[in-house]
């Protein structure tokens, strides 16, 4: 495996180097303190070790720079509030870091399917019927969105094996209503939120905001930008510095598209268009930062404040 990726993270006494593969996979992490490796993916050992040591060398390489806010860019996990002590204040306050899920192993399309299934296991007949009838349905509209959001993730990998500058993540669930954002892009052309629209035939029509479906107006536009300034918000207050994301729909498997008046601040971009648009993105963030916001877009915590 070429092209892992290590980034150092410090807080609550600990300092670390995550190693990620070029697809965003985790492989482990390296204690800077102990010398110890955690190695999660042995296959991808030597990787791990060559992606810790070139770290290690261009740490060493580096001067000092005080004045430069660039040059080191870590990220900044939300501060705890100490629980109260009924000791007193003289009393030692240990703050531990909350649990978080690595939400870079999550599948696309999982909380999709994961509806499609609840909902095929409550009607199991009448789910079949349907399908045969080719009724449509409740399931069938979460089936065939987790269809579309694979369809879209198979793109982003060939975009990280052409580029392993840029990383992504699938099925990122934000917030405690149940909702998700299909895709989180980042890379050197910046960051954007992918929605994935799976309409299989289907003849789509755009002027700014109105977006119809076979005639049918749907709110994709105002769902996509209400997405991507969540997450901006979300990312920038881990981090510790603003972060822009924008937002972009992905219409999949549809007929025919129609741009009569392109939305102001969303991207259509159709999927097979996906990876030669991205690409020619002007190149807005370096390596440090792309990692560093990688790192904390990673962590459920992010997404789900106060958890």
């Amino acid at each position: 495996m070429a092209d892992a990726t290590a980034g150092r993270w410090r807080k609550y006494g600990n300092d670390r180097l995550y190693v990620t593969g070029p697809a965003g996979e985790k492989l482990g992490w390296h204690d800077l303190v102990t010398g110890e490796d955690h190695i999660e993916a042995p296959d991808a050992t030597e990787a791990f070790r060559s992606a810790v040591s070139a770290w290690r060398a261009a740490d060493d390489a580096s001067p000092v720079v005080e004045s430069a806010p660039s040059a080191v860019v870590e990220v900044v996990e939300p501060q705890l509030t100490p629980p109260s002590d009924p000791a007193g204040p003289d009393s030692p306050v240990v703050c531990e870091a909350p649990e978080w899920e690595d939400l870079a192993s999550r599948r696309a399309g999982a909380m999709a399917r994961e509806q499609a299934i609840a909902l095929k296991q409550a009607a199991p007949v009448r789910t079949l019927l349907a399908r045969v009838l080719k009724v449509h349905t409740d399931e069938r509209a979460w089936r065939i969105g987790a269809d579309g959001e694979e369809k879209v993730a198979a793109r982003l990998e060939k975009l990280v094996k052409k580029d392993p500058r840029w990383k992504f993540l699938n099925a990122i669930p934000v917030g405690e209503n149940g909702s998700d954002i299909d895709h989180l892009v980042i890379g050197p052309g910046g960051v954007f939120t992918l929605n994935s629209k799976h309409h299989p035939g289907g003849r789509i029509w755009i002027r700014g905001n109105g977006f119809r479906v076979n005639g049918t107006q749907l709110p994709y536009i105002r769902n996509s930008r209400h997405e991507a300034a969540r997450a901006s918000r979300y990312l920038s207050t881990v981090c510790g510095f603003t972060v822009e994301a924008a937002g972009i729909v992905v219409p999949v498997g549809a007929d025919s598209i129609t741009i009569k008046e392109a939305p102001a601040d969303v991207y259509v971009i159709n999927r097979m268009a996906l990876v030669s648009w991205l690409r020619r993105r002007p190149e807005v963030l370096d390596d440090g930062v792309v990692l560093a916001i990688f790192e904390a877009a990673r962590r459920s915590t992010t997404w789900r404040p106060g958890r």
